[in-house]
């Protein structure tokens, strides 16, 4: 005897409830839990050790050669997909609505195309005439890319099934696709589960290299159920800020590559351009000194990139609760070093609003930034500019120390191709660059420096 199992899909996070509330308990967020057919559950048990098909087990040992990718003609873009696509490969784009992805895909497929290879892009949002125009606008309408606007997964696989398999399918966003084979509406859990199952299951078998693009939520993360990204080879996150011309394509997941590569593009009228120097985007004219400003490495994958950061502190003269306002970088990690600041080296941030900003919309995760941000905290409260030929990193611990990063021959090398002759960096920092180190076992024997007290 057989009986339907109801449950409860959240549409947001993709949790599953066996019952209907208010409130999502994973994500948190309301009237976003939606009944789905469950399957059917049989009260007789089964015997899952036979019956099957018997798998070939092969060894670790066997030789294999690694697969010829595919250049689309964008260097940025190669290098965040670890050096082009992949036949057979699933890759993910996310980014916010307007941030350019899918202006990004079209140069990319008529490059291709313009190269002799058969490139298919599919559009469940736009019409083909206003990919055409597009096209136009940008320059490309002359590649022979094959359009088409579908948002039936069973359409698509049976129109691009026919004859050879194109070597690259767009499909544009997988949100908007729908089987026939799953229940309820385009967008939800289960439809887009089951529309990226498929369509990456005929790339796989067929050889073509699929890409994905995917619509985020608010807070940044890719819509839709999360298993999305464990099927899918590659994920790639277009970041940057509307106000700002300039974007980053950064590779969160890679199985044909190395992770945290990024590509950085500059939106103009043309369409994306690719940056070959992106540290020159990030720094200001630095011909006047100023307080407050400092220049850090970041290190992005195998890319150094130079970014300015800028600290501003204002005092209250009130008692008033001070304002602690950062963007491009962690602001819990912020409160830690302020932490720091205030613990072991004697200066006082209670009466002062804090500012911290990253220079061009660029934003840090790397730890190495402490010392940089601590060095523009200083030089903000104290009204004391930094040398402008300088560079600073280093991680700053609770108890004051500053510990060396990785890869600070990479960091260091790159600011002396900039034109930097110093660089402020842990003691226990060692480099055969030809730059001059200052080496700090503390912050507060770095604070002490910048005061003039040593």
């Amino acid at each position: 005897m057989a009986k339907p199992k109801r449950k409860y899909v959240c549409q947001a996070c993709g949790a599953v409830a066996s019952r209907w509330q208010g409130q999502c308990d994973e994500c948190k967020e309301w009237n976003t839990l939606v009944e789905e057919a469950g399957a059917t559950v049989f009260q007789l048990k089964h015997d899952l050790q036979t019956g099957g098909l018997a798998v070939d087990l092969v060894g670790l040992d066997n030789e294999i050669s690694l697969p010829d990718r595919a250049s689309t003609g964008i260097a940025e873009f190669d290098r965040a997909l670890g050096g082009g696509l992949v036949p057979g490969s699933a890759t993910l784009l996310g980014g916010d609505p307007g941030i350019g992805k899918s202006t990004l895909l079209l140069q990319a497929a008529a490059n291709l195309a313009r190269r002799g290879l058969d490139v298919a892009y599919i559009s469940g949002e736009e019409a083909v005439d206003q990919v055409r125009l597009r096209a136009q606008r940008l320059g490309l309408g002359d590649a022979s890319v094959r359009l088409a606007a579908a948002t039936s997964v069973r359409d698509i696989l049976t129109t691009i099934g026919k004859g050879k398999p194109p070597a690259l399918v767009v499909i544009d966003s997988i949100q908007t696709m729908h089987s026939d084979l799953i229940e309820g509406a385009p967008g939800t859990v289960s439809q887009v589960r089951a529309s990226a199952q498929e369509l990456i299951k005929f790339a796989k078998q067929q050889g073509s290299a699929l890409m994905l693009v995917g619509h985020v939520t608010k807070d940044g993360n890719i819509a839709g159920p999360r298993v999305l990204e464990h099927m899918v080879d590659t994920v790639l996150s277009f970041e940057g800020e509307r106000s700002h011309q300039y974007r980053i394509l950064r590779a969160n997941k890679n199985r044909f590559g190395g992770t945290d590569e990024i590509g950085v593009f500059s939106m103009e009228s043309e369409g994306l351009i690719e940056v070959g120097n992106p540290s020159a985007l990030f720094l200001t004219d630095r011909a006047e000194q100023v307080t407050g400003a400092t220049v850090f490495p970041a290190l992005e994958g195998t890319r150094p990139v130079l970014v300015e950061i800028q600290a501003l502190t204002v005092r209250l003269s009130s008692g008033a609760t001070p304002r602690r306002a950062v963007v491009g970088w962690d602001s819990g990690r912020l409160a830690m070093i302020l932490a720091v600041l205030e613990a072991r080296c004697g200066l006082s941030f209670s009466t002062c609003e804090v500012y911290l900003n990253v220079a061009g919309g660029y934003r840090i995760t790397d730890p190495a930034a402490d010392l940089a941000v601590a060095a523009a905290l200083v030089s903000a409260l104290s009204e004391r500019p930094l040398q402008s030929d300088s560079v600073f990193f280093g991680e700053v611990a609770l108890s004051g120390e500053i510990r060396p990063v990785a890869h600070d021959a990479i960091r260091l090398k790159e600011a002396g191709k900039l034109g930097f002759d110093k660089a402020v960096v842990p003691a226990a920092s060692r480099s055969k660059q030809p730059i001059m180190l200052s080496g700090f076992k503390t912050l507060a024997n770095f604070v002490d420096h910048i005061l003039g007290r040593d």
